[in-house]
């Protein structure tokens, strides 16, 4: 199987990937982060018309790019939370667009994701397969059942949704890799993600085995996401990132009923809301006051974490200092871990 660089040529090394941060990266995102030679992301949430229409932004950037122009696939990733779409609706889009990467990720069942696959191959055979796991055990069935081209692994830091009971990368990534090998599977490629933010995440995350590494929390502070101007002040402010963050399913019950599959829950700024839940406000209290701050004109993302929306964000959101454009956070990581690891070589 080709290396993760010869599947996508244009990219430089290391890999910088955007997360798929669905509602947030959006084509205009994406297409940044490819244009400075990472592979750009587009998350996508209930509606696939928003799909096609970031898919769009994406592929309208990429017209007067003498060689990004004329890809056999386009150079972006789609990610499709599974457990809310529907295979049928998914695929057209697939098949108009091409992406590179189609990203999977939250299947009520591992198995699901074998369906998924075959299917995305079969509208799209170019586009390469990458899921999104949490555990050891996770990452070897899905390998097994659904043979993805890359898996990516979460670890316990990361932002937003992802496996309830996960580890650190730190030890996540090379016990998979080490599982992968002996089952025979180590032509899969590794990705990692969970509180990097920096060239010196990236480093570390390259030594332990992956082939790219995946930001999602330091993007949230770029010039091209589709974020809140109070949600992006709250993660500039933020210090201290293990204490400031927390996991919990309470963050997916504010809207209503939990949605998502019982594997997972997701880490937000411990914003009003789960301050509330912790002090032993019921969760009808906490709702109703939710419901009345996202219809305020800040939409519930106030400052000092007095606001009640959620606020999606990893352990690394205390290295987040300043908005900067993708490019320039895709390319000050990639020279930063290249600094670091020829200083370490020399060691």
């Amino acid at each position: 199987m080709p290396s993760l660089r010869e599947q996508l040529p244009w990219t430089s090394a290391p890999i910088i990937v955007n997360a798929p941060m669905a509602g947030f990266a959006g084509g205009k995102l994406a297409s940044a982060v490819t244009l400075a030679g990472g592979l750009g992301m587009i998350g996508g949430i209930f509606s696939v018309d928003d799909i096609r229409k970031e898919l769009q932004i994406a592929s309208e950037a990429f017209k007067s790019h003498p060689t990004l122009g004329s890809s056999r696939t386009l150079p972006v990733g789609v990610g499709f939370l599974t457990f809310v779409l529907k295979l049928e609706d998914v695929l057209p889009a697939v098949q108009k667009f091409k992406p590179a990467v189609v990203w999977l990720f939250a299947s009520k069942s591992l198995d699901d994701y074998t369906e998924w696959a075959a299917a995305v191959r079969k509208v799209s055979p170019d586009s390469k397969i990458w899921i999104q796991v949490g555990s050891v055990t996770a990452a070897l069935h899905v390998a097994k059942m659904a043979q993805p081209d890359v898996l990516c692994l979460q670890g316990a830091d990361a932002g937003g949704h992802g496996f309830e009971k996960c580890a650190g990368i730190i030890s996540l990534l090379p016990e998979a890799s080490d599982a992968l090998a002996q089952e025979g599977l180590s032509q899969i490629s590794l990705v990692a993600s969970g509180g990097i933010v920096d060239g010196r995440g990236v480093a570390a995350a390259l030594t332990l085995g992956a082939q790219a590494v995946v930001m999602g929390t330091r993007f949230l502070a770029s010039k091209e996401v589709n974020v809140h101007p109070g949600y992006q002040a709250a993660v500039l402010e933020a210090q201290d990132g293990g204490q400031i963050t927390t996991r919990s399913k309470m963050f997916d019950q504010l809207r209503g009923p939990n949605i998502w599959p019982e594997m997972y829950d997701g880490r937000s700024l411990m914003v009003q809301s789960h301050k509330d839940y912790m002090n032993g406000m019921g969760l009808e209290e906490i709702q109703k006051l939710h419901g009345e701050a996202v219809s305020e004109d800040d939409k519930g993302f106030k400052a000092g974490l007095q606001g009640r929306a959620v606020m999606w964000a990893g352990t690394g959101v205390g290295l987040v200092k300043q908005v900067d454009s993708a490019k320039d956070i895709v390319e000050s990581a990639r020279r930063q871990a290249k600094e670091i690891l020829e200083k370490v070589a020399r060691l």
